[in-house]
């Protein structure tokens, strides 16, 4: 179906199309007023700040204030979580600054006061988004809305708080969008932004273009039958709906104009043209492009692939059917990946026995390293989960139409009433074969440090594409993780709007399984050692990854906040050499105090 907004007569914003250099821009750094072509209509257009209101509390029963502390109560650097009686604030101090927003993380409701202060933002301690203090607007990924911001006045010594009851009750803030102008002037089949895929990367794309104040025409499609949803939860909580797993709800696409396409698939681009041709033959001109099509899950090659009860799990409808057949019954999973654990771990409960096939002898030694592989394979184990490794399937076998047996080419026969694959995945990238857009060996679109690709005004963010990554000399990677994508939906966003901006962040990224929570920062990629603090037996360590002295990364279990701070470490440009890891255990745990590694330099 076609998610179309309603026509929007008034406008206050747009962003002009064409290319324009820093020359073009105002001293402030906004847009200067050009002229912008839609349909070969000529239009004047400019960008306005938006106003903001002397008093931002229009119903003042609404507003509550409370004195929280004294102002000596709090040093520099310190993070206080302060109950204003009808809900919670997180006041920073920081410079000799006060200031106070939400106190929940907006994408899951991690603590913030449990997090990390660095130079005017808090990161989240659990996933690992950045928010800047001053203003509350996110900064980094995962998640779409900001953090509410609260006055703070001074009084006699005392620090008072006053916020908006409903704002400390949702703890979350939508920053302001822009809206189309009339819908009525555009034909269907023309559009100002295209983006294929509605994932992270595509949607924050669309909600960063209206952010910026872009009021054209922005238009999703997607081979998906749902507007955009929470992609990680299809294996970590396998039965939840497909609403409940909603980005956003329907009504926030009306209310900002981003038009979705579902059930659409783009079959051709062609670039010279600007226009997609889709697999139905509807075709649609576009100005600028963003490609967000994300990976296709690997089948396997061997006999009886095809038969019911066979799932990669790609939608929410997958998730859902396995968990159903899975009751009581006898499962096997094919890979000993991320989804593949995953799925192990949530079914683990439900089904009668679990079993993992993997061609490695530890689960996630590439990634992890194999002492840590081993801790979290004897987690599984101690959950009944039997591990079949350094093994493949050759055969599928069915009864009646339906799985029964999973034969093991060591010679294993499986009892087999479901089968879930995460052997991998590949970009979905194959209709731009023949388009010039530069595709690697591997089938990932190439792009440089603004996600743009070598075909000016097409862009590409997410799983299918490689970037040049900072923290690892510029060298070019793939980071198929859910933060990453939504950065770069914001960077490819930036850059339509020829700002110029270079993507830095530091990759970040999490996984549960049996309520443990393993967090991740850094590009691990190529490591020669590890470095492990704490207890493996009892999970309950951290673990640095290095490359020739230099700590490209660094995971964790049950040592929060240790995976944010070292992600703000590395996002400062700081190097944490071998030699330092100790001194950072210190200084992480005893002190808390990190500062003299959030310089540049070594």
């Amino acid at each position: 179906f076609w998610v179309i907004p309603a026509v929007e007569v008034k406008i206050e914003v747009v962003i002009p199309e064409k290319e324009r250099s820093k020359e073009e821009m105002s001293p402030n750094g906004k847009a200067s007023p050009l002229i912008y072509k839609v349909n070969g209509t000529a239009r004047h257009y400019h960008l306005e700040e938006h106003p903001i209101a002397s008093n931002p509390y229009h119903n003042p029963k609404d507003v509550v204030e409370a004195s929280v502390c004294h102002v000596k109560d709090l040093e520099n650097g310190q993070m206080r979580e302060v109950d204003l009686g009808c809900g919670k604030a997180l006041l920073i101090k920081e410079s000799g600054e006060f200031h106070a927003v939400g106190h929940k993380c907006p994408h899951y409701g991690a603590p913030l006061v449990k997090g990390v202060l660095s130079k005017g933002r808090v990161r989240c301690p659990w996933h690992g988004a950045c928010f800047n203090i001053g203003t509350g607007d996110i900064e980094d990924f995962p998640g779409l809305d900001s953090l509410p911001r609260f006055q703070v006045k001074i009084e006699k010594e005392k620090v008072y708080i006053r916020a908006s009851k409903q704002a400390l009750q949702s703890q979350r803030r939508t920053k302001m969008m822009a809206k189309c102008i009339s819908l009525s002037n555009y034909n269907l089949s023309s559009t100002n932004v295209l983006i294929i895929g509605a994932g992270a990367a595509g949607l924050v794309c669309a909600e960063t273009l209206r952010q910026e104040g872009f009021s054209d025409r922005i238009v999703m499609c997607t081979m998906d039958r749902h507007l955009p949803y929470d992609r990680p939860k299809l294996s970590k909580s396998m039965d939840s709906h497909p609403e409940q797993i909603a980005l956003r709800p329907k009504e926030f696409f009306c209310t900002y104009d981003i038009e979705v396409l579902t059930e659409m698939q783009v079959a051709a681009v062609d670039v010279k043209s600007k226009i997609a041709v889709f697999k139905d033959g509807f075709k649609m001109e576009y100005n600028k492009l963003l490609i967000a099509t994300g990976n296709m899950p690997k089948t396997l090659s061997c006999k009886g692939k095809e038969m019911e009860n066979v799932f990669n799990i790609r939608t929410p409808e997958d998730a859902n059917r396995v968990v159903k057949l899975a009751t009581s019954k006898n499962v096997v999973i094919v890979g000993a990946s991320f989804l593949g654990m995953e799925v192990a771990a949530y079914l683990t409960e439900r089904a009668h026995s679990v079993s993992v096939v993997e061609l490695e002898h530890v689960p996630f030694k590439k990634f992890f390293g194999e002492r840590v592989g081993r801790a979290v394979m004897k987690m599984f184990e101690n959950n009944r989960v039997k591990f079949y490794m350094q093994t493949e399937v050759s055969e599928l076998r069915e009864q009646e139409g339906k799985l029964k047996e999973v034969v093991l080419k060591s010679g294993k026969v499986l009892r087999a009433d479901v089968c879930v694959v995460g052997v991998g995945a590949v970009p979905a990238t194959g209709f731009l074969k023949q388009s010039g857009i530069n595709i690697d060996s591997k089938g990932f679109i190439v792009v440089n440090k603004m996600m743009q690709t070598n075909i000016s005004g097409v862009f590409a963010a997410g799983d299918a594409v490689t970037f040049p990554l900072a923290l690892r000399n510029n060298k070019k990677v793939n980071v198929p993780h859910w933060q990453m994508a939504h950065m770069h939906g914001r960077i490819a966003a930036l850059n339509m709007l020829a700002h110029g901006t270079e993507i830095s962040t530091v990759p970040y990224l999490w996984t549960a399984m049996f309520g443990k929570s393993i967090r991740y920062a850094g590009h691990g990629e190529g490591f020669d050692d590890v470095v492990i603090q704490g207890d493996l037996d009892e999970l309950k360590f951290v673990a640095f990854y290095t490359k020739s002295d230099e700590v490209v990364a660094v995971a964790s279990i049950n040592y929060d906040p240790i995976v944010s701070k070292v992600a703000e470490v590395l996002a400062a440009g700081r190097t944490i050499r071998k030699r330092d890891v100790d001194i950072v255990i210190f200084l992480s745990f005893r002190t808390g105090d990190m500062s003299w590694l959030t310089g540049k330099g070594s």
